[in-house]
């Protein structure tokens, strides 16, 4: 996973933690079973008892695919003599419709002098705000920036996404307003013009938990719905620029994703916006 696929930190850890929690299933389970020894039924008991522990089918197919992909290279490594998790289907996952803040509750939020202090820290997360709703970056791409993945000349951000693919996202002028107050500010704090793009109160780099909060609590400020985290400023950037005129395709590049389909959720969401513009338009609806 780490040096083939080329897979992150995360990823690795994650699998590792899916799979070590089969092999206590199935010790606790019976003891005399091994890795060698695991058969189909097994795997779909493991799966039926974490759907009735209350998890997710999206959660339940995640550790799926990271058994999936173990036996694959077990297999293949002659480790084991079959791949008992091949033919195992997953449970079916619903689709909710990506959650995402109205472009009014936005405006009130970054146009509303009322919000904001001139504190150090509500001009980083004002600049953080702006920076995630303006080009739909992921949180850990946002704290892996550094001042030299902006270019305040040209306009955009250079950004490392999933599997350390580089791509280059463009900004407007009032972000590229925002960065340059944030960077003057940055810069008296620091004593440096380079390194960590965002730096906490202490001058090291922003952890992603340290960024959930900044943005939970200043959207909590315009919205009441339940999700406030920096992934709804994604969805939301997607939203308004599809909203707004943007091709699909565009907005795939931006996003960073790998396949359309991963960026087509988000028409579902303009569709739900078009059929009640339409029940409330049309006489006849």
């Amino acid at each position: 996973m780490r040096y083939e696929r080329n897979r992150s930190p995360l990823t690795v850890q994650a699998y590792e933690d899916d799979l070590r929690m089969f092999e206590s299933y199935f010790r606790e389970k019976d003891s005399q079973v091994t890795w060698e020894s695991v058969d189909s039924d097994l795997i779909r008991d493991w799966m039926e008892s974490m759907m009735d522990g209350g998890h997710t089918a999206t959660s339940v197919n995640r550790r799926l695919s990271a058994l999936r992909s173990f036996f694959r290279f077990a297999l293949s490594r002659h480790l084991v003599e079959r791949d008992p998790a091949h033919a195992i289907v997953g449970p079916k996952k619903d689709k909710p419709l990506p959650a995402f803040v109205k472009e009014k509750e936005m405006n009130r939020l970054l146009d509303g002098e009322e919000m904001w202090d001139d504190s150090f820290g509500d001009l980083r997360a004002r600049t953080i705000i702006i920076l995630l709703y303006q080009t739909g970056v992921r949180v850990s791409e946002l704290t892996g920036m550094d001042v030299v993945s902006v270019d305040m000349v040209e306009g955009y951000i250079k950004v490392r996404g999933k599997g350390n693919k580089d791509r280059v996202v463009p900004f407007g002028d009032e972000l590229r307003a925002e960065l340059q107050k944030y960077l003057s500010a940055r810069e008296c704090m620091t004593g440096d013009k380079a390194g960590s793009l965002f730096v906490d109160d202490k001058c090291r780099r922003m952890t992603p938990a340290k960024v959930r909060k900044i943005v939970e609590d200043n959207l909590a400020k315009v919205t009441t719905q339940e999700k406030r985290s920096p992934h709804v400023l994604r969805h939301s950037f997607a939203t308004a620029m599809l909203n707004n005129g943007a091709g699909i395709e565009s907005v795939k590049k931006l996003l960073g994703h790998a396949k359309i389909a991963t960026t087509e959720i988000y028409t579902h969401t303009t569709f739900e916006q078009l059929k009640r513009i339409y029940k409330q338009a049309h006489p006849r609806a």
